[in-house]
């Protein structure tokens, strides 16, 4: 047993962060967060592996002996690594004063008042807020969001789902990737228990489903899926569907879907521009507890342009490199620090039409292998990771079928391409680099 839980470690916190600090802030401290704190364990969060060990050496002794003053017996610290690590410790009261009999898979940091607002966002982003005032499945329904990878469409999708759970608490919301989505349809035909499925995805007041573009090929999923659409519209249930492209751009998607995506309000989300990638980072800087110098700001904000998540994470590189390094944050080593980031990849000359073989010159050349490489049977990482990649791109970008990519790479089998399309896939969702790497190859495609 860990104890009694104690509300408000925020207070507590600031208590030891004072006495710890003397007056001056500590960088690696400010980084940490409180997420629980019972009468014998302090948890902290912070976001990066290196300031849980400078903490762990430097300062986890000093908080046990505060924290001891604090609660008049031994407190035991311990540390956890979450990269995004921040306000938490009010969401664990109330998970520890209620635990909800429904999981709508909400992530609670997700909210409208963490979502910067620009030009690029501003009508996804009322759109949003109007649905989620009023879930009754009248204002807009449903209510498509698309736009590039990193951008914030999974953001405003769980601001809704959060907003409405906050406001509407009767209400019943779920928020799923389409992988999800196939994945539990899958799971119910292996069963034989359909039942299940349509118990968990129409009874729902509120879905909210990201990345509908890789409903395409998936036929019985997207049977399912057009069936628990109609129900929950019909139902007048609210229905939020995320993308990387408009519905009429989903190729192989079946007319029936493509008309319903089209039926409520279809929205877009841009690369936001310089003033709100200004604002983004300075909202970001605030949350960490960190003052950044103007051209520092300019700097991050003019090299990385397309990608929140990216932006973002160079603001955490730098922010943490300084306090890692005990240095002041500088032009100088914001430029050093993200040399490797913002470094261009090699100009890759566009085709049209995108074929097959387009797409194999494109790869082959970012990675600086031969179109020869990539139809070899050679299996290193070098080889086969860009294989896999270039395989996933002939799937999005060209109407081949899996055969023909199979046929057109060596004399592969279509098993063995859907599978390197499915691993790109699942490793794209969490895996910055590689999603930076297949928006810059379909830009550079699409010319």
């Amino acid at each position: 047993m860990e104890g009694v839980y104690i509300e408000n470690p925020d207070r507590i916190w600031d208590r030891v962060l004072e006495e710890l600090e003397g007056g001056k802030k500590d960088r690696v401290l400010r980084l940490a967060r409180p997420v629980r704190l019972t009468d014998s364990v302090l948890t902290l969060a912070v976001p990066a592996q290196f300031a849980k060990d400078i903490i762990e050496e430097r300062y986890v002794s000093r908080i046990g002996e505060v924290m001891e003053r604090e609660l008049g017996k031994p407190v035991e610290v311990k540390l956890i690594v979450e990269p995004e690590a921040g306000e938490r410790g009010e969401i664990e009261a109330e998970e520890a004063e209620e635990k909800e009999v429904f999981d709508s898979n909400l992530n609670p940091q997700y909210t409208f008042e963490r979502f910067v607002v620009g030009p690029s966002n501003r009508i996804a982003y009322v759109a949003a807020m109007a649905v989620a005032e009023n879930p009754d499945g009248k204002t807009y329904n449903p209510l498509f969001i698309y736009g590039g990878v990193g951008l914030g469409k999974t953001h405003l999708l769980q601001a809704i789902g959060n907003y409405i759970k906050k406001h509407h608490k009767h209400l019943k919301v779920l928020y799923v990737t389409s992988e999800t989505f196939a994945n539990d349809t899958i799971e119910s035909i292996k069963r034989g228990d359909p039942l299940s499925l349509r118990n968990k995805y129409r009874t729902l007041d509120v879905l909210l489903i990201d990345d509908v573009q890789f409903l395409e090929s998936k036929e019985a999923t997207q049977g399912e899926f057009f069936h628990t659409f109609n129900d929950l519209y019909n139902a007048n249930k609210q229905i939020v569907l995320s993308s990387d492209s408009p519905p009429s751009q989903i190729a192989s998607l079946p007319d029936r879907l493509r008309s319903r995506f089209q039926m409520g309000f279809v929205t877009q989300i841009r690369p936001p521009e310089f003033e709100t990638r200004v604002a983004i980072l300075r909202k970001k800087s605030e949350e960490l507890g960190v003052e950044l110098p103007d051209d520092v700001v300019n700097f991050i904000a003019e090299a990385i342009k397309t990608n929140i998540r990216v932006l973002e994470g160079a603001l955490l590189r730098v922010v943490s490199y300084a306090a890692f390094c005990g240095s002041d944050i500088t032009l100088e080593l914001a430029q050093d620090v993200l040399r490797d980031v913002i470094a261009e990849p090699p100009p890759v000359e566009r085709r049209e039409p995108i074929t097959i073989s387009s797409i194999q010159k494109a790869v082959a050349s970012y990675f600086k292998i031969s179109v020869s490489d990539l139809k070899s049977g050679k299996r290193t990482k070098s080889i086969a990771w860009p294989r896999h990649i270039a395989m996933y791109l002939c799937r999005q970008l060209t109407n081949a079928s899996l055969e023909e990519i199979g046929e057109s790479f060596g004399g592969r089998d279509h098993s063995t391409v859907l599978h390197a399309i499915n691993k790109i896939e699942e490793a794209s969702q969490t895996d910055e680099e590689l999603s930076r790497t297949i928006r810059i190859l379909m830009e550079n495609l699409r010319g």
